[in-house]
């Protein structure tokens, strides 16, 4: 069988402080609640500079310029031991200022609800332009457009027809509602949608900048955020696929968003490989935006143990699938795992549907798989709210799977832990963390030889929307390319030499040699 494979990858974080204070769902409830509270008065004391963030090392692992291995050997506080000569660009992609982002934001609003204060904008749109990667995005002259004065803007904000937008304390801008009295289309919800397009935008140019695919070449685009666009007749109807596709030049591509909580960007890769292998589309690639409500979650517990404010930080990415090419990694879709309807909630019951059965498939034993990668929140933000290290729970489950089907003796459960996990780096924000943020890492792993195969598991708390206590959970093993790329099991030197040898032969048959 010739599986598909994982061709490209790219990640980017934005640094959003003032999102973290005003449009954080933590904060935004304490607003309500009480907008004296101490937590409110307190937090921005708290706030990041972005050279911090940059110099974080779990952001800094996101974007590749350190590897998650690294972490092990950077003693933690990570706060408190910053990289060095660290780069807001890397290997994967690029952390981005606030400020740049509200630019790219009102860029990519086609209905003009993005007003930005006349010279902020000025100085944005000088930083767009210089960009080495958004500089030539279509609809780059908005930002010589429909300024606004800090007055108008006030008044926008303060009649309730449009969210604040700052930067550095000031106001700089809002976001209008786009209509009288859908709430499907106020201002909130423009504002959080606008905010996962013009992110997801950035991870698919960075994508298109770092491989050799071309935005023509893509065929369909699988979003796969936790947002969802719409209006009062169909709320959650989509599509922000083409949406972004539109910005980033993929003139060729259609595309349809998927939703499963935070499982859904393993569903949305799962998808593609599938398109890829039957050919019904050649190049696809999965993209998800960043959350602003996620901002600052458990901001409350950071700000009380003295720490920073490190869910600053808005996650997104960009992943390229495509037909076997004989040299990626492969997505073994003969081993697709699953959480069925009818599995169970027990952690043993999850780790067997998604690791263990579909290892059966393939003849694997638990060990057999070099990585995990399962909901890779950075334990430094999760840990002081009380959830402890969610990845580490994860490989410790899986551990233990391996001893109860014997696989693996009991003294070796922590060293094979150490072996198979790593420490979690991303920013907790939602579908981001859940799996996919190493497959940029597995990827390079498995060319340069290091692994041999690893598998990414997306997992989802269906019963947050209140419709159903369901889980969800879906994994999918990446392994080494076995150089086979077409179905008759020939590799591409076999083929040219059957190929060359078939010519030869048939130039004798009719003498023209």
């Amino acid at each position: 069988m010739s599986f598909p494979v994982v061709k490209g990858a790219a990640y980017a974080l934005i640094q959003a402080n003032e999102m973290v204070i005003h449009h954080g769902s933590t904060q935004t409830s304490e607003r309500r609640k009480n907008p004296e509270s101490e937590h409110l008065q307190k937090l921005p004391e708290h706030l990041r500079s972005f050279q911090d963030a940059v110099s974080y090392p779990p952001n800094q692992v996101y974007i590749g310029n350190l590897t998650p291995d690294a972490l092990k050997e950077i003693p933690r506080p990570w706060y408190e031991a910053p990289v060095s000569g660290a780069s807001r660009d890397g290997k994967y992609g690029e952390i981005m200022p606030e400020d740049e982002f509200l630019g790219l934001m009102k860029i990519v609003d086609v209905f003009d609800l993005v007003v930005l204060e006349e010279k902020f904008q000025k100085i944005v749109k000088e930083k767009i332009a210089a960009h080495p990667v958004l500089g030539d995005i279509k609809d780059s002259d908005k930002l010589s457009k429909n300024s606004a004065n800090v007055d108008e803007i006030s008044k926008l904000v303060a009649e309730h027809m449009g969210q604040p937008l700052y930067f550095e304390g000031k106001l700089v801008g809002c976001v209008k509602k786009a209509h009288e009295f859908d709430e499907a289309l106020s201002d909130h919800v423009m504002f959080e949608n606008l905010v996962s397009k013009a992110s997801a935008v950035f991870a698919l140019k960075l994508l298109l900048s770092k491989s050799s695919l071309q935005a023509e070449e893509v065929e369909y685009i699988i979003e796969c955020s936790e947002e969802a666009c719409g209006d009062m007749n169909q709320r959650g109807g989509g599509n922000f696929a083409k949406a972004i596709g539109e910005y980033c030049g993929c003139v060729n591509a259609t595309g349809s968003d998927t939703r499963s909580f935070c499982a859904g960007p393993a569903h949305g890769i799962v998808e593609a490989a599938a398109l890829a292998q039957s050919g019904i589309y050649k190049n696809i690639v999965v993209v998800a935006g960043g959350s602003s409500v996620k901002l600052g979650m458990n901001s409350k517990d950071h700000v009380k143990k003295g720490m920073p404010a490190l869910e600053d930080m808005l996650g997104t990415f960009a992943i390229h699938i495509t037909e076997n090419d004989g040299e990626s990694p492969v997505i073994r879709t003969d081993g697709i795992g699953r959480h069925r309807i009818g599995s169970g909630a027990s952690p043993q019951a999850v780790m067997t549907a998604i690791v263990a059965d579909p290892l059966d498939k393939l003849g694997y034993k638990i060990p057999d798989v070099d990585r995990y990668s399962a909901e890779m929140q950075n334990p430094e933000i999760t840990e002081p709210a009380g959830a402890g290290d969610v990845p580490l729970a994860n490989y410790k489950m899986i551990g233990a799977l391996a001893v109860k089907r014997g696989e693996l003796g009991k003294a070796d459960l922590l060293n094979a832990v150490n072996n198979f996990g790593m420490s979690g780096f991303a920013p907790t924000q939602g579908h981001i963390p859940s799996g996919v943020p190493f497959v940029g890492h597995a990827r390079d792993m498995i060319q340069e030889g290091k692994i041999e195969r690893a598998m990414v598991i997306g997992k989802g708390s269906l019963f947050l929307g209140r419709l159903t206590n369901l889980f969800d959970g879906v994994s999918f093993i990446m392994e080494k390319n076995s150089g086979i790329s077409n179905e008759a099991g020939f590799n591409k030197e076999e083929v040219r030499s059957m190929i060359a040898e078939a010519m030869r032969d048939f130039a004798k048959a009719f003498r023209v040699e």
